[in-house]
């Protein structure tokens, strides 16, 4: 894969494809995580001389057409506060400015369906292209794939040390390597689990996606999110003795954080209640497994952690990850958004910004921005 160290942007215009996918409330970013996640590369292609820089992004689904929810306007104010410069909005900025943010790129219908158009409308604005979207690495878009065939073109930082650190994770880690896999659906994750399962010394189970194990153990499952599919997806892994699922669970009336609830010291869920979070022997058990790892990877809450009675299981995990002096890395939209919630981002060796993106990469696949840079 061609870095920055293989491409020569002096005096150049450079188009940089940035994952600014950040969540917004009432229009205001909630976690800018994603934005300081490229300024290494934007600073770094401003100190060598640059001419123009940019930026793509997308935001939401806006389903291929203008909509003002998802407009990037608030990026590029934050982004000004944090390069401490001005930065340009708009798909009519000033031709002469230094740093341009246009707006978001799934506004044009051509962007999902790699519209060969688009891409060369993209192209136009530059000499040579940047990736540095890693959270959109596993899409074959115009702003991802087309547009990198017709420029000279290389990974930006964040890319870069995305796909080094998790490839070299899975090719060799410090051991033991302990894998801590939490969400929602096991089928989301089969790929995922199987290739921990080959490369880990030991697979951690969690979240709502520790069900369809326990149901598939012959274990009682209430009224928790278990589904039929996920089940049976379950039932091929229940025997390999590298997977640790919870001892204990917290259990809740209804999906609220004003629900009844209670601690069940065992697996067998009642009728009438569902499980939401791990317990705290579980917890205790998996932190002891953390602390003694060489190299950590966290994918996915242990609960409903959104929630505050069901938040401990996964906090209790994100502040072992946090203290463990394995290498330790946490990818997923939720388990990044655990970590900053509980403020330990910054004792976390590598927060991964993709999240599919990730995933697909740790199963083994191709992803299509990064083979277009190859």
């Amino acid at each position: 894969m061609k870095t920055l160290d293989d491409l020569d942007v002096g005096g150049r215009r450079v188009l940089v494809r940035v994952d600014f996918n950040v969540p917004l409330q009432d229009g205001a970013i909630t976690d800018d995580t994603r934005i300081r996640g490229a300024l290494p590369t934007l600073r770094e292609l401003r100190e060598k001389g640059a001419a123009q820089v940019v930026l793509v992004s997308h935001l939401g689904r806006p389903k291929g057409a203008p909509d003002p929810r998802y407009s990037l306007a608030p990026v590029a104010a934050r982004l000004s506060e944090l390069l401490g410069t001005d930065v340009a909005f708009g798909d009519d900025a000033p031709s002469d400015a230094e740093l341009v943010l246009l707006e978001n790129i799934r506004f044009e219908p051509g962007e999902t369906k790699n519209d060969p158009e688009l891409a060369r409308r993209l192209a136009a604005r530059a000499d040579v292209y940047v990736d540095d979207a890693f959270g959109a690495a596993h899409r074959a878009h115009a702003s991802t794939d087309g547009v990198a065939h017709l420029l000279p073109h290389a990974a930006g930082r964040l890319l870069q040390r995305e796909v080094e650190t998790l490839t070299g994770i899975l090719a060799d880690p410090r051991r033991p390597f302990v894998a801590v896999v939490g969400g929602a659906k096991v089928t989301d994750k089969i790929g995922v689990l199987r290739r921990f399962l080959e490369v880990a010394d030991r697979v951690l189970i969690g979240g709502a996606m520790a069900f369809p194990f326990l149901r598939a153990q012959g274990h009682a499952v209430g009224a928790s999110l278990c589904a039929a599919d996920d089940v049976e997806a379950a039932r091929g892994l229940v025997g390999d003795d590298k997977l640790g699922l919870p001892v204990d669970l917290v259990l809740g009336r209804e999906f609220s954080a004003d629900t009844e609830t209670r601690e069940l010291d065992g697996v067998d869920v009642p009728d009438g209640w569902m499980g939401l979070d791990i317990g705290p022997r579980s917890a205790q058990l998996y932190a002891q497994e953390i602390a003694g790892a060489g190299t950590v990877c966290w994918n996915g809450p242990m609960g409903a952690f959104e929630l505050a009675p069901f938040a401990a299981g996964t906090k209790a995990v994100a502040e072992a990850v946090a203290a463990s002096p394995a290498t330790t890395v946490v990818g997923g939209g939720d388990s990044v958004a655990a970590v900053v919630q509980f403020g330990l981002s910054d004792q976390v060796d590598h927060v991964s910004t993709g999240g599919g993106a990730s995933l697909e990469l740790i199963e083994g696949k191709q992803l299509p921005g990064v083979e277009a840079l190859s």
